[in-house]
């Protein structure tokens, strides 16, 4: 096959890299004024360099900063939005894991005035990714539904009293966003999802009530109206998530119940997939991928550092190339490594074990990574 020159690349990663302790301790004087910000910047500079270093040398055509300055992987990007006012009390959200429950806690936030978009978010990080990067520079952001998933937790409703005005906001907010990050130089933009993912899971839409079975439309619907000024030259990709927080996960669920809408009614151009255990159940919705479209499957777990077998690998796009065509799939893991800046439960060494093992695996099964 010809070597892909755009993203997704036939190796790939989600975004989030395991903090080193060096950067968690810096953040840590930070919050507790032992140093400015300016010192934190230097060091988040430094660490930067080296993890850009590292996705390098593992053989990677695509780079991120592993989201060393953020938080999480969504909550930095929602208290960026105009009209976003971060609260005083914090939300838990309920984890499952094979060791028991956990809780993940975020600051509350309201949405008590309309939505507007400031500045270009993250504009400074990408610039930085951009200057020490030899591979494309990816950036990922949360996907506009987030604003909205579950049931428009934080919105003011005398604000937004119709969610057809609030999701025009929100679609005029991320084309402008795209806009700025366009003019930085950006080519590949990731979208980050669990709306989608976790409306596979039938105990989910029955949380959710009335208008579950058809609520993945019409964020789709959001999702399109938000990226409809793609600029020529730009890849735009979404990554589905069943919750990623300290190897602890919330919904399962194959991808059938969107997978129809999802590939052929989404125009991204690639979809990164979980496939690491049997909560994404089977390969089947698949068959539903149009041409010119990618699958990213992602079935290297993030949640362990038990390092896979290249021929288990091999094997499972094998069977996935049954009812997707081998040239339009892609290989990485299954997440982040670090969705939150705790991170998931194995090493940086045992993370960069597993990239490297995906690129070779790539190599191996399409001549290219």
């Amino acid at each position: 096959m010809p070597p892909r020159t755009t993203p997704p690349f036939r190796a790939d990663h989600v975004g989030s890299l395991l903090r080193p302790a060096s950067l968690l301790q810096a953040r840590d004087d930070h919050a507790n004024g032992k140093i400015t910000v300016e010192q934190l910047r230097d060091i988040e500079n430094d660490a930067i360099r080296e993890v850009v270093r590292r996705q390098e040398d593992v053989g990677l055509q695509s780079v991120t900063d592993g989201e060393f300055r953020r938080i999480d992987w969504f909550m930095d990007f929602k208290y960026s939005i105009g009209g976003v006012e971060q609260l005083k009390e914090k939300v838990k959200v309920p984890f499952r894991s094979d060791k028991g429950g956990i809780d993940f806690e975020f600051v509350a936030y309201r949405i008590g005035e309309r939505m507007r978009l400031d500045h270009t978010i993250f504009a400074d990080d990408f610039k930085f990714l951009k200057s020490v990067a030899k591979a494309t520079p990816k950036l990922t952001i949360p996907s506009p539904s987030m604003m909205h998933y579950p049931a428009g937790r934080g919105v003011d409703r005398d604000v937004y009293p119709d969610w057809d005005v609030f999701f025009d906001d929100l679609a005029t907010i991320y084309r402008k966003q795209i806009a700025g990050l366009a003019a930085l130089g950006c080519t590949y933009l990731q979208l980050d999802d669990t709306s989608l993912a976790f409306l596979n899971d039938p105990a989910r839409r029955a949380m959710l009530g009335e208008g579950a079975e058809s609520q993945h439309l019409r964020y789709i619907k959001l999702f399109n109206d938000s990226i409809a000024e793609k600029p020529a030259g730009m890849a735009i990709c979404t990554h589905l998530c069943r919750g990623n927080y300290k190897s602890a996960w919330m919904a399962e669920g194959s991808y059938e119940h969107v997978a129809d809408a999802l590939f052929n009614q989404l125009n991204v151009d690639g979809f990164f997939l979980e496939y690491d255990d049997e909560r994404s159940g089977g390969f089947e919705p698949l068959r539903f991928l149009p041409k010119g479209k990618m699958v990213v499957l992602g079935l290297v777990t993030t949640k362990s550092g038990v390092i896979e077998g290249k021929d288990d690998l091999k094997r499972r796009i094998d069977r996935a190339a049954k009812f997707a065509p081998l040239e339009q799939l892609c290989l990485s893991p299954q997440c982040g490594f670090a969705s939150t800046s705790e991170g998931n439960l194995l090493s940086i060494d045992e993370q960069f074990a597993k990239l490297k093992l995906i690129v070779e695996t790539a190599r191996e099964v399409w001549g290219d990574a």
